[in-house]
């Protein structure tokens, strides 16, 4: 007897017939309605009586909404690996996860041939299978380095692009009854499907089980992992069903049938009473068919696979992780340690990766991680520029922690979680036609952006990110949970804002949201030739210096390359939607260099910052520096027209400031840069270090400052120029709650 555990799994195998196209689809939409998990077609693209099963599937997937979708089984031979693998994934996404994906060698070779496919023989097309197999796997590991290359017999890639990911990790099941086809399901599949009508007896299931877990065995696989499906026909009883589970493992039971009433009856007497008898044998309780990862990873759609060899950290104690915390722990040998090691401009190697759906299990991780001596980082899960833990450290994301709360309508306050991104907090804010000036991507975590500056579209109008917490919730050092806010804990509240991430663990930031009217503001997009560079950059901070509050711009230039000039592209931001003082506001713009393009439009402030939840796997190689510019003299302008012209730069951006932001005193808040007319970063090239360093030493002596949030830069240096005289007030705060080091050093 055999029984491996799986949830059971109900579906139905209809006929494609196009003699009446809409009934295949309308018993689709029965086969839902019931109660089943799955709906298959059979795929004979040589049968000109069949409607296209691919088509057929994609229409359904459109008409249903819970119901998961296969081919039984896909025609391998007339369906090309690479695009089949496309198409999947595409349809995957679209469904929102509920394709599964039924292959088989081929069969009727006849009919194959004459559609123009290749004539195999059995050998050749198993062979051909697991080719196909390799490459299908190999298009979904978008993680995977490199493009994708296999060079098959019958099948091959050389250099063909990854991707796209699915939605969810599609089952591969083969049809499949020789002993070859069986030792290929156990080496590289995830299910296998036959038919009962093919098989002599039950015994084929058992011979064909232990073929299957040998080989699967042999490949360093569990047996368990790989899911049994039969199809069977009407005349099976619940008790009969339940027996083929316990006695041979089937854990997936697909009738085939094309009349309504047996659909109703199997969907909704049949499959719950089957279910019903398995669990009580098992002594458990009904599970889903389709389960989900107890660990979900913002931006990723299926975790990444484990790796049961990996090296463990020696720094790291596992057996001490607290109860709470182990199923939230992903180690280099665990699914989905691909999908979280990493950042936007990094990619990781931490020990353990601790992913936190609460405060208590932040407060859990913060005591647990404080008796190891494993180094220690914190990750609002959002685009950023670094948090990078060290080889072998301990990486706590916040990620969960994404709520956001209205406290109160009168004065706009707003509760956002740690973990949330920009872009769903401006969505959720345009509901009451509220917005927060932030960073310009959606994608920016709260916790980072949020305690470190926040240089956004509107910062000459309504300030820094910083300018508008009110309050803060964060886990000190000692595990203790506490509240910042000017009569509580003051000194916390100084440093969340702009600091934060020396102090604590920020689990939730309050926030007085901008009253935006109707929630539009006017956006505008000028490209120049910026052949004098130097004159474009003396008449854009001139214009800037005079321009009203309402008006902030973002400057992104490259360097000529060819017959091509240089390039300068401005981002105006008008915050507001008053279309004619815009016009009024955004003209002088117009003069600044020959203009090459421009337009401008009125649009809700949340679609300047969409949220586009992307998975981060150290994907953006460029090098950051930055500083403040106080004032746009001719030396500052002549350094950074000389570092255009370098080659070790990819990219300059300056973006204007003042206005609100030179409002509040410098030593207000640990963010203390109030006093700049002009923030001016440089995008530089990866893997030049030195030559970095000697094209940002040209405009040190030109800025004053710069912005932790946006460097890649590290040192001690670094941190005192970007607190300058607020450093030493923010270093003794932090010697008082964190005097053993466990977060960012100073």
């Amino acid at each position: 007897m055999t029984d491996y555990g799986h949830p059971l799994m109900f579906g139905s195998f209809i006929t494609p017939t196009n003699s009446d196209p809409d009934r295949p689809v309308a018993l689709a939409q029965l086969s839902e309605a019931a109660g089943l998990d799955l709906v298959t077609f059979q795929d004979h693209p040589y049968q000109a009586g069949f409607l296209d099963t691919w088509t057929l599937l994609s229409y359904v997937a459109a008409r249903t909404e819970t119901v998961h979708l296969a081919g039984n089984v896909l025609n391998l031979p007339l369906r090309p690996p690479a695009v089949l693998a496309r198409s999947v994934a595409s349809l995957d996404l679209l469904s929102g996860g509920r394709v599964e994906l039924g292959l088989g060698a081929g069969a009727f070779w006849d009919g194959i041939a004459a559609m123009g496919g290749e004539r195999l023989t059995p050998g050749e097309g198993v062979t051909a299978l697991e080719e196909g197999i390799d490459i299908i796997r190999g298009v979904w590991e978008t993680t995977s380095p490199g493009p994708l290359r296999v060079g098959g017999d019958h099948h091959r890639v050389d250099g063909a692009r990854r991707g796209p990911e699915p939605a969810h990790d599609i089952g591969i099941w083969l049809g499949a009854y020789k002993p070859r086809m069986l030792r290929l399901v156990g080496r590289k599949a995830d299910g296998w499907l036959p038919s009962m009508s093919h098989l002599k007896s039950l015994a084929d299931l058992t011979e064909g089980n232990a073929r299957i877990d040998d080989a699967a065995t042999n490949a360093g696989r569990s047996p368990a992992d790989i899911r049994r499906i039969l199809n069977i026909g009407p005349d099976l009883s619940a008790e009969q069903i339940a027996q083929i589970a316990l006695d041979h493992g089937f854990s997936g039971f697909i009738l085939g049938s094309d009349d309504p009433g047996t659909l109703q009856r199997f969907g909704a007497e049949i499959a719950p009473e089957a279910r019903e008898r398995v669990a009580a044998e098992r002594g458990g309780t009904v599970r889903p068919a389709f389960e989900r990862p107890a660990i979900t990873v913002r931006g990723v759609r299926r975790l990444s696979s484990p790796d049961p060899t990996a090296e463990l950290s020696d720094m790291i104690d596992l057996a001490a992780v607290p109860d709470r915390l182990r199923d939230r722990v992903i180690t280099p040998r665990d699914a989905g340690y691909a999908d979280v090691r990493s950042g936007y401009m990094y990619t990781g190697r931490p020990g353990a990766v601790i992913m936190a759906r609460d405060v208590d299990d932040v407060v859990s991780a913060v005591r647990f991680t404080a008796g190891q001596p494993a180094p220690f980082a914190v990750r609002s899960g959002g685009h950023g520029m670094g948090v990078e833990v060290r080889p072998g450290g301990i990486l706590l994301d916040v990620s969960g922690l994404d709520s956001i709360e209205i406290v109160d309508d009168s004065t706009r306050r707003v509760r956002i979680g740690a973990g949330a991104t920009w872009g769903h907090v401006a969505a959720a804010l345009a509901e009451r036609g509220w917005a927060m000036t932030t960073g310009n991507f959606g994608d920016t975590g709260v916790g980072g952006l949020g305690t470190s500056g926040g240089l956004g579209y509107m910062v000459r109008r309504y300030g820094m990110t910083v300018d508008h917490i009110v309050a803060a919730d964060l886990v000190l050092a000692d595990g203790t949970m506490v509240r910042a806010d000017p009569d509580e804990h003051p000194d916390l509240f100084w440093a969340v804002r702009g600091g934060a991430g020396h102090i604590g663990v920020v689990t939730a930031l309050e926030l007085e949201a901008i009253d935006l009217g109707s929630g539009d503001v006017v956006y505008g997009e000028f490209l120049y030739d910026a052949t004098d560079t130097g004159g474009f950059l003396r008449s854009w901070s001139d214009t800037m210096r005079d321009a009203p509050r309402e008006l902030t711009t973002f400057v992104s230039m490259q360097r000529g390359r060819g017959a091509q000039p240089p390039i300068a592209q401005l981002q105006a931001i008008w915050a507001g939607d008053d279309v004619d003082a815009a016009s009024a506001g955004l003209t002088p713009l117009l003069s600044l260099a020959p203009v090459l393009r421009q337009q401008a439009q009125v649009v809700p402030y949340a679609a300047l910052v969409p949220p586009l939840d992307q998975r981060h796997v150290g994907q953006q190689t460029i090098r950051m520096r930055n500083g403040y510019v106080r004032e746009m003299d001719d030396a500052t302008v002549d350094a950074l027209e000389a570092l255009l012209a370098d080659a070790a730069v990819a990219r300059l951006e300056l973006r204007s400031v003042g206005g609100a932001v030179n409002d509040v005193p410098a030593d207000a808040m640990a963010f203390s840069h109030r006093d700049a007319e002009v923030f001016a970063a440089a995008w530089m090239l990866p893997g030049r270090e030195r030559l970095v360093d000697a094209a940002w030493a040209r405009m040190r002596p030109h800025v004053d400052g710069l912005y932790i949030g946006y460097t890649t830069e590290t040192g001690p240096q670094v941190t005192r120029e970007a607190y300058r005289s607020n450093f030493d007030r923010l270093a003794g705060i932090k010697d008082r709650y964190d005097p053993h080091g466990l977060f960012r050093r100073l």
